[in-house]
């Protein structure tokens, strides 16, 4: 009997998700349905409880729900409860348990393309839920400071999830002087929005090297500048797969191998928008 899985969100068409886990399912042969639940915020609480009745062995949860989710769960996991946001629930024994699986994938990423960020600066542009995560696995692993650029920097400054940061606006950045890992936790970019860059081609060659949190188109106008000025440019394909691979670990108490989250990356990237 096939297990039900499933994201929870309000618009989903243009979700990767049942094709990542479709692939998990295939390559360890396991028996599984991954289903798109679009829901309305009114009828969240009610999706919720109904998820208690039908028992699905995990949920992912997507944009808008990933803090308001929180008020329905009965445990939180470390992570999660310092990113403030939940992306992944477990149901077992009856509870349910929030977890950040996110805050997993942006180190699979960083691992997977060799980019050491222990005693490092980073400049992180934006200020949403990936950029959270971001802020917190960075300083559980050693960076040395972390710039965010904002485009309300009085108003993030009174953000706790920032408080570790300095926070600077965008007009501020050709004043960056010591070179850092630039990082885009925006949406500028984005398919279809593609002449979109968080900032301008001459500001690129401040840093060192580009991460763009964005994996379709898989190279932005941010990493083709950053290409373009020989540094390293990596997008956010693997961390998707790695965050997605992190959450099937933990509904079924099982460890997938690298090699298969990297075929799955692989396979994936093929059908990504060039």
């Amino acid at each position: 009997m096939s297990e039900l899985y499933g994201l929870l969100g309000e618009k989903l068409s243009h979700s990767v998700s049942p094709q990542i886990h479709s692939k998990i399912f295939n390559k360890l042969g396991m028996k599984g349905y991954y289903h798109l639940f679009e829901v309305e915020s009114k009828d969240l609480k009610a999706v919720m409880e109904g998820f208690k009745v039908i028992k699905p062995r995990g949920i992912n949860v997507t944009i808008p729900y990933k803090i308001k989710v929180m008020e329905f769960l009965d445990e939180v996991s470390a992570e999660a409860k310092a990113i403030g946001a939940v992306n992944t629930i477990k149901f077992e024994n009856g509870k349910t348990i929030g977890y950040n699986t996110d805050y997993f994938g942006i180190g699979m990423l960083f691992n997977k393309n060799d980019i050491q960020v222990e005693n490092k600066k980073v400049t992180i542009f934006g200020n949403g839920g990936i950029a959270v995560a971001m802020v917190n696995y960075l300083l559980n692993n050693g960076i040395s400071e972390i710039t965010v650029v904002t485009r309300n920097v009085s108003k993030l400054k009174e953000n706790s999830s920032f408080n570790s940061c300095r926070v600077i606006s965008y007009d501020e950045i050709q004043g960056i002087k010591e070179p850092s890992i630039a990082i885009n936790c925006t949406p500028l970019g984005m398919y279809p929005n593609l002449n979109n860059s968080p900032i301008e081609k001459k500001y690129i060659g401040k840093f060192t090297s580009a991460v763009d949190m964005i994996y379709n188109p898989k190279e932005t106008l941010f990493l083709k500048y950053a290409k373009e000025a020989g540094l390293k440019a990596v997008n956010g394909l693997y961390m998707l797969v790695g965050q997605a691979t992190c959450a099937q670990e933990i509904w079924n108490n099982i460890k997938i191998p690298k090699k298969t989250i990297d075929e799955i990356y692989e396979e994936l990237g093929r059908g990504v928008e060039n």
